[in-house]
Order: C-alpha cells, then sequence, then structure tokens
C-alpha cells in the first residue's frame, strides 16, 4: 500500500516531529476553537476583549483545553490506517485500509453511544475512558456511519457518492489529515482520504477537500513549502471532475493571503468554516497569512463560524510544516488527552518508517 523512502537518521526525526506536530497542532486547534464553535466574532469579542480570544479558554463547562470530535475522529483515522500499515507489512495484504478505517470509525460511533469502554473492547483507543464523550459530533457522520458503507475503489471520483450524496459539510475534512501521514504517495493520499470521506459525505466537493488536505500535508511532510503544498494539490484537483468548488476556494485563500494584514475580517470573507472548501480554505488562508504560530492559530478560531474544525485542520497543516516543536508549549501542556496523542503519533510513525 505504501511507497517506503530510506530516510536517514535526521529525516526520519523530522518525519517524527512533522506526525507529532499535525496531531498535536490540530488538537490545540481545536481546543481554542472549541469554547467559541457557535459564537458570532461580535460575541467573541464582547466577552474577551477586542482582540478576540488570545489563548485557551474555558468551555461551558468551565474545562481549559477540551477537544472535540474533530479530534477524536483524527485519532481514530490513525489508528484505522495503522493497522492496514501493518497487516500490509507483515501479511502482503493491499487494499484493506478503506475497511480498516471504517472499522476505526465504527469504534468512534461507539464512543457517541456508548458510556465507557465494555468488556468486548481488548485495547486500542477504543479502551480509552476519555474518549467516551459526545462533543456535538456532526449529523452526517453519524448518519453516515450507521450505514457501514466503504466505497468501491474500483469507481470513479467525481460522482456523488452513495452516503449523504448532497452533504459537503466540514466533518470529513477535519478528520483527513492522517491520510497524507502515511509517506504513501500523494495520488495514493488523496485518494484514500477521499474515498474514506465518502463514508459520510457523498457531495464531491466533501470529498475533494478531504483529499486535498491529505495532498498538502503528504507535501509538507516531505517538505514542501505550505504555498507550494497547496498549489501542487491544485494541481492534483484539477484533474478530477468536479473539483470546481474546492479549487476556486483554495485560489480564494491563496490571493487573500498574498494581500497581507491578516484579520478576522478577512477570515470571514471565506466563510463561515461549516462546509467543507470554507473550512479547509480558512484553515489554509490563516497558516500563510502569518509565520507566527500563534497568531495563525488564534486568526483560525476568532470568526463567526465552525471555529474548533477551521482550528483544528490549521492546526494540523501548522504542525506538519514546523513539527511539534513550533507549537507554543503552553498551550500544547494544556490538551486533553496531549500525552496519548503523542504517544499514538508516535506509534504511527514508527510503523511508517518500518519495511
Amino acid at each position: 500500500m505504501y511507497d517506503r523512502w530510506n530516510l536517514s537518521w535526521q529525516a526520519t526525526a523530522s518525519y517524527r516531529a512533522r506526525v507529532r506536530g499535525c496531531l498535536l497542532g490540530g488538537a490545540i486547534g481545536d481546543a481554542l476553537g472549541n469554547p467559541v464553535e457557535f459564537d458570532s466574532l461580535d460575541r467573541i469579542r464582547a466577552e474577551h476583549g477586542p482582540r478576540g480570544i488570545t489563548g485557551l479558554v474555558p468551555d461551558g463547562d468551565g474545562v481549559v483545553g477540551r477537544i472535540t470530535d474533530d479530534t477524536q475522529m483524527t485519532l481514530f483515522t490513525v489508528e484505522g490506517l495503522q493497522q492496514a500499515h501493518h497487516r500490509e507489512r507483515h501479511k502482503g495484504i493491499g487494499g484493506a485500509a478503506p475497511r480498516l478505517v471504517r472499522q476505526a470509525y465504527g469504534r468512534w460511533l461507539d464512543t457517541q453511544t456508548r458510556p465507557g469502554p465494555g468488556a468486548d473492547v481488548d485495547g486500542g483507543l477504543a479502551a480509552r475512558p476519555w474518549l467516551y464523550a459526545r462533543r456535538a459530533p456532526g449529523n452526517a457522520c453519524l448518519s453516515g456511519l450507521a450505514q457501514d458503507h466503504v466505497p468501491d475503489p474500483m469507481l470513479p471520483l467525481g460522482p456523488p457518492g452513495a452516503v449523504n450524496p448532497q452533504s459537503k459539510g466540514c466533518g470529513a475534512v477535519m478528520r483527513s489529515a492522517p491520510f497524507g501521514l502515511g509517506r504513501a504517495p500523494v495520488d495514493f493520499a488523496f485518494g484514500l482520504a477521499a474515498r474514506c470521506a465518502q463514508m459520510t459525505h457523498g457531495h464531491p466537493t466533501g470529498y475533494y477537500s478531504a483529499g486535498a488536505l491529505a495532498a498538502i500535508v503528504t507535501h509538507l511532510v516531505e517538505g514542501e513549502s505550505l504555498e507550494g503544498s497547496v498549489l501542487r494539490a491544485l494541481r492534483l484537483l484539477a484533474g478530477h471532475p468536479g473539483h470546481d468548488e474546492t479549487t476556486a476556494a483554495l485560489h480564494r485563500a491563496l490571493d487573500l493571503a498574498a494581500e497581507g494584514d491578516p484579520t478576522p475580517e478577512k477570515v470571514e470573507s471565506l466563510g463561515a468554516g461549516w462546509i467543507a472548501e470554507e473550512a479547509l480554505a480558512i484553515a489554509v488562508y490563516c497558516a500563510l497569512a502569518t509565520t507566527d504560530v500563534t497568531r495563525a492559530l488564534l486568526l483560525s478560531v476568532n470568526h463567526s463560524g465552525d471555529s474548533d474544525s477551521t482550528g483544528a485542520i490549521c492546526g494540523n497543516l501548522l504542525g506538519a510544516l514546523y513539527g511539534d516543536h513550533g507549537l507554543p508549549h503552553e498551550w500544547l501542556e494544556r490538551v486533553e488527552g496531549r500525552a496519548e496523542i503523542a504517544a499514538l503519533a508516535d506509534d504511527f510513525a514508527a510503523e511508517c518508517v518500518r519495511r
């Protein structure tokens, strides 16, 4: 399934730092945006000052650093991909990734309906009590996973998928960064992310945005600049029918970032982030508009819209670009599940560097 590289020690260390950075950065952005997800920009400023939130703030339950379904589903994506890589390496069975990712999403679904791990759970993320928490999961994710659909890899991308064919909410793109972390060729990562997105979001824009994020992350992990990674993802998108909305949103993000002087009002000109291409565009804009990681993360959540998802995706991008050492340490220390997220990242990276 994966085209493995012969990595030097230095390259391996850099790769592992980017994997950790991507997952931990996503969790930071998620936790930053969680308390203000449904608030307007005016309300955010009224409650937190003219600059909006300037760091982690308590959510409605008074908890600081709490992650949402965005990070939960991202972690289960990692688990499914790690199992697929392990199976191919030991058994030579290729093509198992979609089914194993779907099974991982089924385990995530259990965390939304059960109070805690049951007697049938024998390990993995499903054995972690802290993940058994319902954090405003999207309707398309819940209804889509109730259908146990695994897309046929032989069917072309472009037409609406069989599940929720009109849905292009951000619930697929916000979980799809890990597809770009597995050291696979970019077209493979793009296609796998898009097809796994179809398990819940059948609109082409919904699943192309997921594929585009995976492609961008793939290039970042290889050491490409963020702008270069986006441009290369756009070239990949151009070869697929029905890419227009995703492509247009990314071009708007690039053009806006080139103007300089980033502001929340400019963020809001890209949309609210509830739908896939808007969430991706906002995250890309914020990560491109400033080289200051802290400022970029704050920009990605201080707007009227889906602040936790835009923050999570922006954090994924920044972490894959700079590695975990480039993330704000004082925020990272307070993120829910930080140690277990880091451990999962290291296990995944270790699996992916093995022959």
